[in-house]
């Protein structure tokens, strides 16, 4: 009978442990829940919520969510990502999050009442959908909302007096809906022009008119008084209009003239000046966008500066570069035009500058952010839940940099050198599409220098010979960088590590990459992480253009025109066995002499550490 007992007691203990077991992997994991009964209700014809995997203990892992140090959802982005279906209740249970993005999708339905227990939100756009019913009243709830975008859905009835109590609101958008009724003017929307609540053709605007100012409120003990006091007020309402003439007009000639709102620091220069399509942003703008430029926003670190995620008024995503030299008297017009310079470079292969910074103490560029990183970062950063680069993607890349470099040095004019093709300069857009950063800012950092740069600019490893002993660039010397480039997509492996393990048996690089060609050993070269999956043709070809564009010697490499070219199937083969009969003569020639590829053993570089010279970026 106590055995009986014992029995049940036992049973009854493990069931109350795979319950309570059961019940905290659900509480951990609500979050997670939330989010993939978004992604149920949700079409996706881009698989953008591909790696939204519902079988994984957190979220925090997927694309477009970022979790804090608790691994709790603080952010949401999936803007533009021509989303459809409706919004889900399950939202609301999202309580850490602060920026919920879904504006221009074809998102239809209402939105959800829910939505006001995310108490910690900062920014709610949901803009550019088709939604429609009414805005919850329980959006009133977020007290820490600064951005709230409603616009251009078809959403009905009225605006909740609610909205109103929330005092840290900046950015209100209820434009172009079917709004109705009359719009409140308490609160916090006593800031708000007409501009928030455009196109609401029911919607009736608050008339606006002046009052005048109310007469001391003094009693009048006769009519006499009172005559002699109108006769007073009368001459003072004179003299204040005779004054306050000048004032009036030229408020009403401001009002005319079409205004840049910015934020703006003292002692910064003009900050509504532009440079055709370059914006010029004031230094408050990027604080605010930075987080006053907070640790935890910074994407990268190099030889320029640094580099900080930032969200923008409109809650664009830009990457904001620190720039870190010193400033010299006179410096900042030649900056002024070297940016403007770099800002004609437009190709979808080339990161594309959006604005710039300038103050007596700083200087900023604003590009766009590049959701996939880097080409680094994907090769040797990426976490074991994130996908290798395939070799469809690598090949894509190889073309689309080498086509960005093209342009750099055939289609603008003065051309621009790089200095420092390498991998961790070339990003990646939310496509896997290769876009070509940092090009320009080698020249940009040296505007005080006259004609001759005498600091090598880039990362040791991938500076040609000729630029690491002269110091004279040219675009064979990122011809060169490129080459190395290929190495590092082929491989997976940075430029160094390559040098160390084709130096054990005190081969050179380059010899130690054709011997393995010659020899058919590919699988010693490419990628493991590929896991065979590349055809082998396509990965010779490649390696074919990275040892045509890293021959010692600048005339012998091709231009990046070229190398277009070979990529695309023109010329690569006349060209290889050109170069193989000259190497077969210089062999001959020279067997025992070789100063050509003596740029990347692991020792050489003058015993110079990496970061000596621009440090990793």
């Amino acid at each position: 009978m106590d055995r009986r007992v014992s029995l049940i007691s036992a049973s009854v203990l493990v069931w109350f442990i795979l319950v309570f077991n059961n019940l905290s992997k659900v509480y951990g994991n609500a979050e997670g829940d939330a989010l993939n009964a978004l992604k149920t209700q949700l079409g996706d014809p881009n698989n953008v919520l591909q790696s939204w995997d519902a079988t994984l203990v957190n979220p925090c892992t997927w694309f477009h969510v970022t979790c804090n140090n608790e691994n709790s959802v603080t952010r949401v982005d999936l803007g533009n990502a021509n989303l459809s279906g409706q919004l889900v209740a399950q939202l609301g249970e999202l309580t850490n999050l602060q920026y919920l993005e879904l504006y221009s999708n074809n998102i239809t339905g209402r939105i959800p009442s829910e939505l006001g227990n995310l108490t910690n939100l900062v920014s709610l756009d949901l803009y550019l959908n088709r939604l429609d019913g009414g805005i919850p009243d329980t959006l009133g709830k977020l007290q820490k909302l600064r951005f709230l975008r409603l616009n251009n859905n078809t959403l009905t009835g009225t605006i909740p007096i609610s909205l109103t109590t929330i005092t840290s609101l900046q950015v209100l958008d209820l434009s172009n809906n079917n709004l109705r009724g009359d719009v409140p003017v308490n609160g916090s929307f006593s800031l708000f022009t007409p501009i928030s609540f455009a196109n609401n053709p029911q919607l009736k605007a608050p008339a606006v008119s002046p009052q005048a100012p109310a007469p001391p409120n003094s009693p009048s003990p006769s009519v006499g008084n009172s005559a002699t006091g109108a006769i007073a007020g009368g001459v003072a309402a004179g003299a204040a209009l005779l004054f306050a003439g000048p004032a009036i007009a030229l408020a009403w000639w401001r009002r005319r003239k079409p205004q840049d709102h910015f934020f703006d620091v003292p002692a910064e220069e003009d900050p509504e000046v532009h440079l055709g399509q370059l914006k010029r942003f004031s230094l408050r703008e990027l604080q605010v966008a930075t987080d006053n430029f907070n640790n935890r926003h910074i994407l990268g670190r190099g030889g320029f500066g640094k580099v900080y995620k930032g969200r923008l008024a409109d809650g664009t995503l830009v990457a904001v570069k620190r720039l870190k030299e010193e400033r010299t008297q006179g410096g900042e017009l030649q900056f002024q035009t070297e940016v403007e310079m770099i800002s004609m470079a437009v190709h979808r292969n080339l990161l594309r500058l959006r604005g710039f910074c300038m103050t007596p103490t700083e200087r900023l560029l604003v590009y766009p952010y590049m959701a996939n990183g880097s080409v680094a970062s994907c090769l040797r950063e990426r976490p074991d839940t994130q996908e290798p680069l395939d070799w469809p993607i690598r090949k894509r890349i190889a073309l689309g940099s080498a086509r960005g470099l093209a342009y750099l040095h055939d289609h603008c004019d003065p051309k621009i050198i790089h200095r420092d093709v390498k991998a961790a300069n070339i990003l990646l857009d939310e496509e896997f599409e290769a876009v070509v950063g940092d090009f320009g800012l080698a020249k940009l950092m040296d505007y005080k220098d006259t004609h001759v740069t005498t600091a090598v600019r880039g990362t040791i490893g991938h500076i040609a010979p000729e630029y690491l002993s002269t110091g004279k660039s040219s675009e064979k010397t990122d011809v060169f960088g490129y080459g190395v480039m290929l190495l590092e997509l082929i491989t997976g492996q940075r430029a160094f590590d390559l040098a160390r393990l084709a130096n054990d048996d005190d081969v050179m690089l380059l010899d130690w990459v054709k011997g393995l060609l010659r020899e058919k050993k590919l699988e010693t070269l490419v990628d493991a992480d590929l896991k065979g999956n590349y055809i082998d043709d396509e990965v010779e070809q490649l390696i074919q253009v990275a040892l045509l564009c890293t021959q010692g010697t600048p005339l012998e490499r091709p231009k990046m025109s070229e190398v277009v070219r070979m990529l695309e199937g023109d010329g690569l083969a006349e060209r290889w066995e050109e170069w193989q009969k000259e190497e077969m003569f210089r062999q001959d020639f020279n067997a025992t002499h070789n100063t050509n590829t003596d740029w990347i053993i692991a020792d050489s570089t003058y015993n110079l550490r990496p970061d000596e010279l621009s440090g990793p970026r």
